[in-house]
């Protein structure tokens, strides 16, 4: 009898975690396999990046004029971000409906349609196929050789399209019809911190870093829902008070525990109870050029100094003083992710104002004096995690419990992820 092969997704890809138990009743021990498994990997993929869940995929400001379009990610599915003549904005899956050919290929552009170039089937901005070659057929004499069937329909044979969602310059799609409106998605715990930066205020593009960080995408996640670690991992946050453990601070959480919002506001840093024993702290270190930190207070901050939100599973929002950017967590495979950092303004900023931010951007990016401390640390975890497949990892500060914190001494936020995670996995 012929041995029947899995389905080409499958093969290579079992995995042996479903056996395993999950020794923590909760969330608060997470083991090494989930970051590591390629099987639980694919099913993140189908289930929180192509299943009912809004994906960022990119900011209006990059795509100003009708024609603009930008190419972004969706887990591993490459789309098409572009805004059509008449200013509505579409998602369309970069892969032709002919051969399935990734077509686009430059980066950012602007265009009239999309042109596959293996077989020139055209593409409407929206979308839809506006024609191909040889469609009739072609005239051979008498005889008309070939052609498409009688029932082709052009409509029924376009780009894959996205649902999309727009909100105060942001663009999120999904590849899922039945995904929920943006705001119940959000939901009310968290929408107050998006308005707060974003509504009714028109967005200005500033400069985009990408980098490849070789570690699971879920560790991303973590490090922007772990207070604990930036007091203690990051010389400038502690030793300028820009983030440590004795700000006023809140965590906040939405219902299902896989958005949330790390709160505080900064203080005047320096020598204290919380920097004993900390190698980080550096109490003589000082700045050669104190425009790096000249912060001036906005109006809408109404208080907050830094607000760090998490939209799962795919989008930081970060507010560090005066430095804005998105981050954008793009899979890569189970052990490595694409990290893209837009930073932005808003339009009526002043001149002054844009350099300001611009200059405090260089505490994050790649290469920033903040941010390329996390990279290196999450490729350190990852490198653990392969050399210990029955281990866990454990995430008990603050308790076992996941529920809202007026403090930044928890890792309530990532319990709360992965308690989300293990039940819309069913693990």
């Amino acid at each position: 009898m012929k041995q029947q092969m899995p389905p080409p997704d499958q093969q290579g890809l079992e995995s042996t975690a479903p056996t395993r138990l999950w020794l923590d009743p909760g969330a608060s021990r997470i083991p090494y396999w989930a970051y590591t498994d390629p099987a639980i990997y694919q099913r993140e993929l189908q289930h929180f990046f192509y299943g009912p869940h809004w994906c960022y995929v990119g900011l209006e400001a990059e795509i100003p004029k009708p024609g603009d379009y930008r190419l972004s990610r969706i887990g591993e599915r490459s789309v098409i971000v572009v805004r059509d003549r008449d200013g509505a904005v579409h998602v369309v899956e970069n892969r032709c409906a002919h051969r399935g050919v990734r077509f686009c290929q430059k980066p950012r552009g602007n265009a009239r349609s999309f042109v596959c170039p293996y077989h020139q089937w055209t593409y409407k901005l929206n979308g839809d196929l506006a024609g191909l070659p040889f469609r009739q057929g072609v005239k051979h004499g008498d005889e008309i050789q070939g052609g498409m069937p009688a029932d082709f329909d052009l409509k029924a044979n376009g780009l894959t399209k996205l649902q999309v969602a727009r909100y105060g310059g942001l663009i999120f799609a999904s590849f899922d019809a039945a995904v929920p409106s943006f705001e119940e998605y959000i939901g009310p715990e968290v929408m107050p911190w998006l308005d707060r930066i974003f509504k009714g205020r028109e967005l200005t593009l500033l400069g985009v870093n990408r980098q490849r960080i070789p570690g699971n995408w879920k560790l991303m996640m973590e490090n922007i829902k772990d207070p604990y670690h930036p007091g203690l991992l990051h010389t400038w946050f502690v030793t300028f008070g820009l983030w440590r453990a004795d700000q006023q601070s809140r965590m906040v959480l939405d219902k299902h525990g896989r958005h949330a919002v790390m709160i505080s506001q900064r203080n005047a840093g320096g020598a204290g109870t919380v920097t004993e024993g900390v190698t980080s702290f550096k109490a003589d270190m000082s700045l050669n050029d104190p425009r790096l930190l000249d912060v001036v207070p906005e109006p809408w901050w109404n208080g907050p100094t830094v607000t760090m939100i998490t939209l799962f599973p795919s989008l930081i929002i970060q507010q560090q003083v005066n430095s804005l950017s998105t981050r954008h967590i793009l899979p890569a495979g189970p052990d490595s992710f694409d990290f893209v950092w837009t930073h932005f303004g808003f339009a009526d900023d002043s001149g002054e104002m844009t350099r300001r931010r611009l200059r405090q951007a260089n505490l994050f990016g790649p290469a920033g004096f903040v941010s390329a401390d996390d990279g290196e640390v999450i490729e350190f975890s990852q490198q653990g995690f392969h050399r210990g497949d029955d281990a866990s990892t454990l995430c008990e500060l603050g308790g076992r419990d996941v529920a809202p914190a007026d403090h930044m001494v928890t890792e309530t936020l990532i319990r709360g992820m992965y308690a989300y995670w293990r039940r819309e996995l069913g693990l």
